[in-house]
């Protein structure tokens, strides 16, 4: 099942085919093993406090949500072999690196599925 995700507060779209991660076969997996992300995709992890891209082949931005789908925080281009937490997620959204900057999505913004 693929998802679009939609800046409510910026109207812009963040993605056309986001994939769900919600069980522990794919939250585990996440997007190990893939050599990129083309523009319109991502990962919808759920539920998720934390991530790490050991392993990974290219940089994401990655945003924490809580349970209304409000931005708590945000990563621009985390490089491979990080680590970012954020205790008050509830789920991430994991995209392709610069789409943040693109749809200019901050801090408090609120998205739909």
């Amino acid at each position: 099942m693929l998802l679009a995700v939609r800046n409510e507060t910026r109207d812009t779209i963040l993605g056309h085919a986001i994939r769900i991660a919600d069980r522990a076969s794919t939250r585990r997996k996440g997007l190990l093993g893939r050599s990129k992300l083309d523009p319109g995709e991502g990962l919808w992890i759920v539920p998720c406090q934390g991530i790490h891209t050991w392993g990974m082949k290219f940089p994401i931005d990655v945003l924490y949500l809580d349970r209304k789908k409000t931005v708590r925080k945000l990563r621009r281009a985390l490089r491979p072999w990080r680590v970012s937490i954020c205790l008050w997620a509830h789920s991430v959204l994991e995209l392709p690196a610069g789409m943040l900057d693109r749809t200019g999505t901050v801090k408090g913004d609120r998205l739909s599925w």
